[in-house]
């Protein structure tokens, strides 16, 4: 069974200018996906985003001067990814992972280094232990080799044990390695190797991260929810009952991905995550054809629908006056500490839905704000 080859790629190109800007923006304090995305589809550009950011902080009641990342800044990033081979792709563009950019606040920026094509790949997450038993890093190998075949790129991410395995197998079909840390801060250090055998041949690395970021624990999740993004399915192969595979198939579930987990011994704590994934409705895997089988009828779905971050050719700036002090204080007292979906809150203060984005927006550029999956929203907890 073999799927077509690379998919179709569209989209609009950034040009230089706005690349600049959208690096800025997401490179500056408080300003995630999501807030990145509101920020474009309220003020219809960066350029113009950028010059609201110090208004809304203010508006929204920052204890402290919103650190905007500089037009230098910027270049000098751009110039090191350059110097570096690697650039910068933007969430609207041809060579964004197609899989990718249909999930909940998708990175509007990441920097690639290697074969773009791989991107275009429909793709399958093989994940798992870092300290892999031998039979689990053939049938890793077993898995992303045959599956690689069938015309799926291969993710993980670049870790000991079961993605070593993964990424070795699939290095002449085509590979990607999500990385927690900067494009020059691979991890761990013993797999620069490997991953130079990747970028120069068929094979991507791609992270969310700026340069020089050192990763830490907490940027794992971030790098997880990258390899659930750009699969269609993810295989997670020995993970123990609190590995971060268990993560990576969370998000995937989240996203509404299929998850297979391989079966393994009730006395191996490097199996107790794997088979508890099976009782929760993983797919059985025993061998790459659980994992064709299944993917057939997707792998051929369209993900290339127009993303909801693109920017319009003028910069239109026509949007009604912000919100009163009256309207504002009322959305405020409507939040708290606990998740409300943002239609509730709507609903709960009688005004329009674009006094009440623009006000969470606000809150949420001054660090007062909290988004979690599902559209929702709280107050953070020093409010």
């Amino acid at each position: 069974m073999r799927v077509a080859g690379s998919a179709r790629r569209n989209g609009i190109a950034l040009t230089d200018r706005q690349r600049l800007a959208w690096l800025r923006i997401i490179r500056s304090d408080n300003i995630g996906p999501a807030t990145f995305r509101e920020l474009i589809n309220h003020f219809g550009s960066a350029d113009a985003a950028l010059e609201a950011l110090p208004d809304l902080s203010r508006r929204g009641g920052a204890a402290r001067t919103l650190k905007i990342a500089s037009i230098a800044e910027a270049e000098r990033e751009i110039e090191y990814a350059h110097k570096f081979g690697a650039r910068f792709v933007g969430i609207g563009e041809p060579d964004y992972p197609p899989a990718l950019r249909q999930i909940d606040a998708a990175p509007p920026l990441i920097a690639v280094k290697g074969d773009l094509s791989v991107a275009s790949l429909p793709a399958v997450g093989v994940v798992g232990a870092r300290n892999a038993s031998i039979s689990g890093t053939k049938f890793a190998a077993m898995i992303a080799r045959d599956v690689g075949r069938a015309g799926y790129g291969i993710v993980s991410g670049l870790a000991r044990g079961i993605d070593t395995a993964a990424h070795r197998a699939s290095l002449e079909t085509g590979t990607i390695a999500a990385l927690a840390g900067g494009l020059d801060q691979p991890y761990p250090p013993e797999n620069l190797g490997l991953l130079d055998e990747m970028t120069s041949g068929r094979g991507l690395a791609i992270s969310e991260m700026p340069f020089g970021w050192e990763p830490r624990a907490r940027d794992f999740p971030r790098r997880n929810r990258l390899i659930a993004g750009m699969a269609l399915g993810v295989v997670v192969i020995e993970a123990a009952a609190r590995s971060g595979s268990l993560i990576t198939a969370r998000l995937a579930g989240e996203f509404g991905r299929l998850v297979f987990a391989v079966p393994g011994s009730p006395l191996d704590p490097r199996c107790e995550g794997t088979n508890r994934l099976l009782k929760e409705g993983a797919t059985v895997t025993t061998g790459p054809q659980d994992v064709l089988e299944a993917l057939a009828p997707i792998s051929q779905l369209d993900l290339f629908s127009s993303p909801d971050v693109e920017e319009p050719h003028s910069d239109g700036r026509a949007m009604a006056p912000p919100p009163s002090d009256d309207d504002r204080s009322r959305i405020v007292e409507a939040l708290g500490p606990t998740p409300v979906e943002v239609d509730d809150v709507i609903r709960h203060t009688g005004l329009s839905p674009s006094a009440v984005y623009l006000v969470l927006l606000e809150l949420d550029i001054a660090g007062r704000l909290e988004r979690h999956p599902g559209g929702f929203v709280s107050l953070t907890s020093f409010n």
